[in-house]
Parts: structure tokens; sequence; C-alpha cells
């Protein structure tokens, strides 16, 4: 007879989970792990968790069989009905009050589905966001749980020992109902969509402005990691200009220019353009990916379209001082963005969101973890009901600051023809959210004009709507209400 001796069991033992287990193993928990592949589970048990209290099972009955109660079950498989099928399996063999974590890249709206269906049945559910890849898993990730609180309790204590600390603070707390937890990991992988672009960008105004070597470059980008761009992906990327091949040659340049994605930052836009929040940087960033798959395309394309003749005079020392400028006032509009999206959805799914404590969980452990992080925590403890980033004072100081430099650096990669559609994309959006008024009228007149879709006049209360016979032939008859 299987005694019930572990503290949490994981299913999937693909590179996340299998460091996750070593990583519970590592601060005292007993773990259970079982894979659908039986050899998988062998090779784990008898290799990388040779010599530790892991215990794997080929039996699933024996796997639950194995665990404390209540069940604590954690799943790291691919995202998806993969996810569906495992739970449906499990369900027959569980008991009232048994908690079911998904530790994937779902989508949040499959966690609100699952948070909802599994307590219907009796169960608990928590959808939860892991960053920080192969090493935050092993050594230390970024933690996001959401779904059914009454299982928080249980599992609070096992994902903030093997969670990332920052000033002996875990980065992992509880995010909010239904699949919270996993909107928040989307928006952070958003996020991450965009720094790594605009960094991207400005390797491309480095390389093909400026004339830069690897070596230069690196230590450009290592001489910005000791400064307010202090971060994961600055100082990683630092690292990349130094690695060289078997001819001496920096393995960046062989690499195809041709970027891939899972799909979570085409996720995060898609969702912002349903809630109506213009994430435009994060945007531009998932369209520069697809445009640089066109790899033929664009080589067959650079043949025969001709950009800008001229060259721009530059001071290398002086446009790099710009850059880090326009690196840092572009990320701030990034983050900024992100949380108006957090914002929104929490409004419209009743998720109390602490917006500090994100920015918490984001400073260790995951790939967007930087400095920078630490500042907005102070935004958002100082006021709770800051209506947007850019406005808390320490951040509007600083796009005060940088932008001067920031539009010399959009002008100038104009002139020179160089693509910059993150940093240009956070620029309009800057000047977009500070200008009182915007041309959007002659869009709703041209609307009523064709459509009678009506409009709202500056001088009278909002929620009035008014139609004008622009040709004398339209009548007084709208197709429909105002709709901004």
């Amino acid at each position: 007879m299987i005694e019930a001796t572990a503290d949490i069991g994981l299913i999937g033992l693909a590179v996340m989970g299998q460091n996750l287990v070593l990583n519970m193993n590592d601060h005292g928990y007993k773990v259970s792990v079982y894979n659908r592949t039986t050899e998988a589970m062998r090779d784990f048990i008898n290799g990388p968790a040779r010599g530790t209290s892991v215990q794997g099972f080929e039996l699933l009955t024996d796997f639950i069989a194995s665990l404390k109660r209540p069940r604590r079950i954690m799943l790291m498989v691919k995202a998806g009905g993969a996810v569906d099928k495992v739970i449906e399996t499990l369900e027959p063999h569980l008991d009232d009050g048994d908690i079911i974590i998904d530790g994937g890249n779902s989508v949040y709206s499959d966690s609100n589905r699952r948070t909802e269906m599994l307590s219907l049945k009796g169960f608990r559910f928590i959808g939860t966001g892991v960053s920080g890849g192969e090493e935050g898993a092993r050594h230390g990730p970024s933690i996001m749980p959401g779904g059914d609180i009454e299982a928080w309790p249980f599992v609070k204590d096992i994902f903030q020992s093997i969670a990332a600390k920052v000033d002996n603070v875990p980065c992992c707390d509880w995010v909010g109902g239904g699949g919270a937890g996993h909107y928040v990991k989307m928006v952070h992988n958003g996020i991450e969509y965009g720094d790594m672009q605009l960094i991207s960008e400005a390797y491309h105004l480095m390389k093909d402005m400026l004339g830069m070597n690897a070596n230069d470059m690196g230590a450009t980008f290592a001489k910005w990691n000791r400064g307010k761009l202090d971060s994961y992906l600055i100082e990683i990327t630092s690292q990349i200009f130094w690695v060289r091949d078997d001819d001496g040659e920096p393995i960046l340049e062989k690499i195809r220019d041709s970027a891939g994605q899972k799909g979570t930052g085409k996720w995060t836009s898609v969702d912002a353009l349903d809630q109506g929040i213009p994430l435009t940087l994060i945007s531009e960033a998932v369209f520069a990916r697809f445009l640089s798959s066109l790899k033929e395309e664009r080589v067959a394309a650079s043949r025969v379209l001709n950009g800008p003749r001229g060259s721009a005079v530059l001071n290398r020392d002086a446009f790099l001082n710009d850059l880090e400028e326009a690196l840092y006032a572009a990320k701030i509009i990034s983050y900024a963005q992100g949380y108006m999206l957090l914002k929104v959805a929490a409004d419209n799914y009743g998720w109390n969101l602490n917006y500090a404590a994100i920015a918490h969980m984001w400073r260790g452990g995951c790939i967007i973890r930087s400095r920078f992080l630490n500042d907005i925590a102070d935004a958002y403890s100082t006021d709770r009901n800051l209506k947007n980033l850019v406005l808390a004072p320490f951040f509007t100081k600083a796009l005060h600051h940088a932008q001067d430099a920031w539009r010399r650096v959009i002008s100038t990669s104009v002139q020179m023809g160089i693509p910059t559609p993150t940093l240009t994309a956070a620029l309009h959006f800057f000047d977009g959210y500070r200008t009182a008024k915007l041309p959007a009228n002659m869009v709703q007149a041209q609307r009523d004009f064709f459509g009678a879709h009506t409009y709202e006049r500056l001088d009278r209360p909002r929620g009035e709507v008014f139609h004008t016979n622009w040709t004398g032939k339209g009548g007084e008859v709208t197709s429909g209400s105002y709709d901004a």
C-alpha cells in the first residue's frame, strides 16, 4: 500500500517541471512525480533526481495515493487541450478540496473557466504564471498564482520558499481570482516582447548607424547595465556580443534574423484590442517579429526598394548617450501601457490587483527583472489609485529629462532609414497621451457623415449624442449611438 507522505505532486517532466521539482526538494519538500511517458520519469529519477527524496510513479493511482491531503498536484504540461485532458484524467481519483495547479503558459480565459468548473465539482484550482526559464525554475522563479483563494494557504509556503528573493521578499504573492495569475504572466510576457525589441533596435542603430563592432557594443550594454537600465535582458545582451564561433567571429552575426514566438505577446496585443487599451509598443514588438519572419521577401525587396541616400553626421558618444535615454523613456512607456491593461482587466473581471506587489514579484526570477521595477513599486505604494504610471512624479520627471534625446534618436533613425518601430511607437504614445485635443473629432465627423454614427459635443455633457445632416440629403435617422 502506498503511504501518503508527499507534500506536493508534479505531472510533466520537461525542463521546467524537472527543475521546479529539484527546487522544491532543495527546500525540504517531498515531491512525487508522474509523467505520461514512463521512460521520462525513470530517466529523471535515475538521473537529475538521484540521491534526492523525490519519488516517481508509473501508475497515476499510485502517484495520487502518495500525496498528503488535501492533495496538491501541479501540472507542467503544454497549454491548451493537454491541460484539460490531464484534469479529466485526475478528477475521478480526487476528493473534495484537492488542489490542481496549472503552472504552464495557459491563456487566462482557460484559467477563468477551469477555476469555475472545478469549484462546481468540489475541487480547488490555481492557475499560476511561472517565469524565469530553466535557471529560474531551478534556483528561484517569479511565481504569479491566481484562482481559488481557498487553495492559497495550502501552497503559499511551498511557492514562496522556492521563489526568487529580493531583499528577502519572495517574488511570489497571491494575485487574484480566476485567471488573474495567468493574466499577469501574460502581461509580463508582453512587456518582455517590448523590452527585447527595444534592445534589438538599439543594437541595430549601433551596428548600422554608428558602425560599432561586437566588442564595443558589448561594452556599451555592460556600461548601461551599471546604470538605470540595469536589468537581466540588458545583462545577457552584453554577454551575447562576446560569444564567438569557431572561426572567432561573433555568433550573433551568424544567427538568422527571423524571430520566433510562442504567442504570449500576441495574446497580450489581442486582449488589449478587446479591452480598448492602446498597447502600441508591445503590439509593434509582435508585428516586428512577424515582419522579421518574411526573410526571403525582405531580401528580395532590398534589391528593389531604396532608402535615403544621405547620411547623418554623428558624434558617437553623444548619440549613445541619447540612445540610453531613449531606451529608458520607451521602457517607461512599455510598462505604463502594460499597467493600463492590468487596470482595465481588474475592473472588468473584478480582480483586486495589487500593482506594487506585482512589480515586487517581477523584481527577481523572471525575464523582465530589473532595478526599474523598484521605482514602479514605489510609485504604486505611494499612490494606490495612480491613474497612469507616467503621471507618477518620478516617471514624469524621467520622461521630461529624456524626451529631447529620445526625439533626436527617432528623427535620426528616420533620416537614415533604420526602422525603430517600438522606440517610435512609445514616443507617439507619449505625445498622444499628453495632447489635450486630438484630431479624433475629424474621425467622428467622418463617421457621422458617411454612416450617421453620431457624435458628442465639447459644449454639452458627456453622453449626449448628436447627428448633422452634412449633405442635406441624409435626413435625421441615425445608425446607432456614439461609441467612443
